[in-house]
């Protein structure tokens, strides 16, 4: 027997709806079609798939059994389109996304996971950028959707995104046990780990802390934050990080710093001509954002 798709879509409706008027409907076929078509199924069977009645219709046994088998058929149908659909080449140019160190640990990658999984027609490229380069990009058209901190003026739009204030981590029990708060001057007093010197993260410290800040003691320059904050948990040294960056469920003490420079947020930032693939994009941010950490 061959069967055709729309066929056993229109039944699957029809069973649903209990009424060929109603699977028509949802069909957008007319009735007298709708019932032929159901007829022709009938026939290709050789048995009655309904029973009809004066308000509508039921499924014989072998209409039950045609109605579960079609469902199956054209569910798997739809993951065939959707697997072959996945290696289709982009209609359209790739979504340029800038975003620093900070967003590249947690957020972006779950943004990424969704939109890439709900919109296979579109592809993305990710740069990670300081915020001051992201916001020259964005400004030139050199990208479309930016994740950046709110310290940098710019005149392109701009909308909240997700706090990204920097807290001191350490080994559950160790020497941030029970404070409440911490100054930068004193977290420099212990053995610290660190990021790179190249790093957005390190970078946007320096800047802030000036030469005449302590120089403290790092005990080893890793390249991301998951080794950071591993090692730290582990008890190697203290470690500066974004709060968002640490899952609720690592066990490792967090101590706020008392230095205003260490409290900040993430913004969305669009370039001036940002197409509607990156407006799509910055809705999956927000919702990753949305997420507790």
């Amino acid at each position: 027997m061959r069967y055709d798709l729309d066929d056993l879509r229109l039944f699957t409706h029809v069973a649903a709806e209990g009424s060929i008027t109603a699977g028509a409907r949802v069909m957008h076929l007319s009735l007298p079609s709708a019932s032929a078509r159901v007829r022709a199924l009938e026939a290709q069977a050789g048995v009655p798939l309904l029973v009809r009645e004066r308000r509508g219709v039921r499924l014989t046994p072998a209409g039950a059994t045609l109605a579960r088998h079609a469902r199956e058929v054209l569910a798997e149908t739809t993951r065939l389109d959707s697997a072959v659909a996945s290696y289709a080449v982009s209609r359209t140019e790739p979504v340029r996304l800038v975003a620093g160190g900070s967003a590249m640990h947690q957020l972006v990658p779950a943004a990424l996971a969704t939109f890439l999984r709900d919109h296979p027609e579109y592809d993305v490229t990710v740069h990670e950028r300081r915020t001051v380069r992201s916001v020259r990009l964005l400004a030139a058209g050199e990208a479309d959707l930016g994740v950046v901190l709110d310290d940098e003026p710019t005149d392109l739009r701009t909308e909240p995104l997700a706090d990204d204030s920097l807290v001191v981590i350490g080994q559950a029990g160790g020497v941030l046990s029970g404070r409440t708060s911490i100054a930068y001057a004193e977290v420099a007093e212990h053995p610290l780990v660190g990021l790179d010197r190249g790093s957005p993260l390190t970078q946007w410290m320096d800047d802030r802390l000036g030469p005449h800040a302590p120089a403290p003691r790092f005990r080893t320059l890793v390249p991301t934050l998951h080794t950071l904050i591993t090692l730290a948990t582990a008890g190697a040294g203290l470690a500066v990080v974004p709060r968002r960056a640490v899952n609720a469920t690592t066990a490792v003490e967090i101590c706020p710093l008392q230095d205003a420079w260490s409290t900040r947020a993430h913004l969305l930032c669009y370039a001036a001509d940002a197409p509607e693939a990156a407006h799509l994009l910055a809705a999956h941010l927000r919702q990753a954002a949305s997420v507790p950490v």
